[in-house]
């Protein structure tokens, strides 16, 4: 069973949807933004946050003129006044706290949610409690609280469009059928750079190594995360909770040329998989402009050009990072959270140089092994199993 209802969806204006962009600098707003720029006449632009990146919310806000603009932090919102121009003067909010009411504006139809990592949470969590549609690019609200999302969604009527290439091309082949001639959901995976590379070679990786994706343009934490096969993993964790179903459901399986971005198996043996070229606007359009497509204009998909695809087993014994989601997910609500929070750790201490590539699963395994379980009813409770998590690497790895 889906998430929820997609009535609400179903029932956007046409023209003239109200937006909210959280993370509007990152690669996902961006992208959003772009697409808005083809069809102007679809959306206004109510509200942008932009993190910390106050020069390019500038130029974005000084284009569309949103009415609430958010920064990270309450120091940035003078300096961001500072670079708007004199006969513009929008609301600016800051923090988490700003995110969440942009989240439940009134005005809005549609709320973007692309912040990256657990922080954007809070927002997407208010966006549902106000019952918003929302395009979701933040796989770690579902990771941390799927089970509460999903009785939310219940509750206020809000809807979640899933925006992930993966779990966008499983909504699309899965809606217009009846979910119980589903047998299996089949995630694909690129590989990420290092799917061809023996251990011996993980073990020397560099940032400036993981970061080369062979398919996917992406911001360094979720690259790092693909070179590892985390966020793969994250994502069978989304995909359980958006789709109901249970892990035994879902398969990964590794296709390096990223034209088939997920497949749906039916009880009859048929598959209905989604193709197309890896350009995460193709399904940002979709939550966009949902029940409708939006014409993009992209590069077309020249399948005798690519000539073969391919598919291969993922090696979870050189990417263990894909199994230890797996068992998360399986051991209880709170596992996940463990999980996530202490990979958003150990990743940025790959990016600093402070630990070697193989020791991000190393880590993470060691904070699942440490925690004990407990039952998620509620933020703060997903907020003291995150803080705690961290701390258990930040000591693994002797940071005071």
């Amino acid at each position: 069973m889906y998430i929820s209802s997609l009535d609400k969806a179903k029932n956007l204006p046409e023209q003239g949807r109200n937006l909210a962009v959280l993370g509007s600098s990152g690669s996902i707003g961006k992208s959003v933004l772009d697409i808005v720029s083809r069809d102007p006449e679809k959306f206004i632009v109510t509200a942008l946050a932009g993190g910390s990146n106050v020069q390019l919310l500038a130029k974005q806000a000084n284009f569309y003129r949103p009415r609430v603009l958010g920064v990270k932090s309450q120091d940035l919102v003078e300096e961001l006044r500072g670079l708007l121009p004199a006969d513009y003067d929008p609301d600016i909010v800051s923090g988490t706290s700003g995110y969440m009411q942009i989240a439940s504006m009134s005005e809005i139809d549609m709320v973007v949610s692309a912040l990256m990592g657990a922080v954007g949470l809070y927002p997407t969590m208010s966006a549902v409690k106000h019952g918003k549609v929302v395009a979701l690019a933040n796989k770690e609200s579902l990771v941390l609280a799927g089970p509460i999302l999903r009785k939310l969604c219940a509750q206020t009527d809000a809807c979640i469009l899933p925006v992930d290439s993966e779990h966008n091309a499983l909504f699309q082949g899965l809606e217009g059928h009846d979910w119980n001639e589903c047998s299996r959901l089949i995630l694909t995976a690129s590989g990420g750079p290092f799917k061809d590379s023996t251990k011996e070679f993980l073990e020397q990786v560099t940032p400036e190594q993981a970061l080369k994706h062979p398919s996917w343009d992406m911001g360094a934490k979720i690259t790092i995360d693909s070179a590892t096969l985390m966020n793969k993993g994250l994502e069978v964790i989304e995909a359980c909770h958006l789709f109901g179903c249970d892990m035994s459901s879902i398969e990964v399986i590794i296709h390096p040329e990223s034209i088939i971005h997920s497949m749906v198996e039916y009880i009859d043996g048929s598959f209905l998989a989604h193709l197309g070229i890896p350009d995460m606007r193709i399904p940002i359009s979709h939550c966009l402009g949902y029940p409708r497509r939006i014409g993009l204009q992209l590069e077309g998909l020249d399948l005798a050009k690519i000539g073969n695809l391919s598919f291969m087993s993922p090696d979870e014994d050189k990417f263990p990072c894909l199994q230890l989601a797996k068992t998360a997910f399986e051991a209880g609500d709170s596992y996940p959270v463990v999980l996530n929070a202490a990979n958003e750790v150990t990743v940025d201490l790959f990016l600093q140089n402070r630990i070697k590539f193989l020791d991000i699963g190393e880590l993470n395994r060691k904070a699942l092994d440490k925690h004990q379980g407990t039952g998620i009813d509620d933020l703060e409770t997903i907020q003291e199993v995150d803080s705690w998590a961290r701390r258990v690497v930040w000591e693994e790895v002797g940071v005071c």
